[in-house]
C-alpha cells in the first residue's frame, strides 16, 4: 500500500511540475512593443474597436482599412496592405457617441 501512495505522489508532482514549467515559457510582449497595424485583419479577427464596430471580432469584412490588429513594432509595414494606426477610434468601444 506503501508503494501505490508513493507512485500516485510523484505522478501528482510530475503533473504540477510539468504544468509549472509549461505555463513559465509563454513569453507576453509589453504592449510598448507592439504596434497597432490596420487593413490587414481577416473578418471577425480584429483586435478592438473602429469607427463602424463596438470590439474585437466584430468587423465583418476582410482587410477594413480601419480594422487593427497588435503586431511586433516593425512588422506592420512590411504587411502588404498594413499600415501603422493611431486613429483615436481604434480603442476599446470603438468610437465614441457625441
Amino acid at each position: 500500500m506503501k508503494t501505490s501512495s508513493q507512485l500516485i505522489s510523484s505522478a501528482i508532482a510530475s503533473l504540477f511540475v510539468l504544468g509549472v514549467a509549461s505555463s513559465t515559457t509563454t513569453a507576453y510582449a509589453k504592449k510598448e512593443d507592439n504596434e497597432k497595424c490596420a487593413g490587414v485583419v481577416k473578418a471577425g479577427k480584429n483586435d478592438c474597436g473602429t469607427s463602424k464596430s463596438a470590439c474585437a471580432g466584430t468587423v465583418s469584412a476582410d482587410r477594413d482599412p480601419e480594422a487593427w490588429i497588435y503586431v511586433p513594432k516593425g512588422t506592420c509595414e512590411r504587411i502588404v496592405g498594413g499600415h501603422v494606426t493611431n486613429d483615436p477610434n481604434a480603442v476599446h468601444g470603438g468610437a465614441k457617441k457625441g
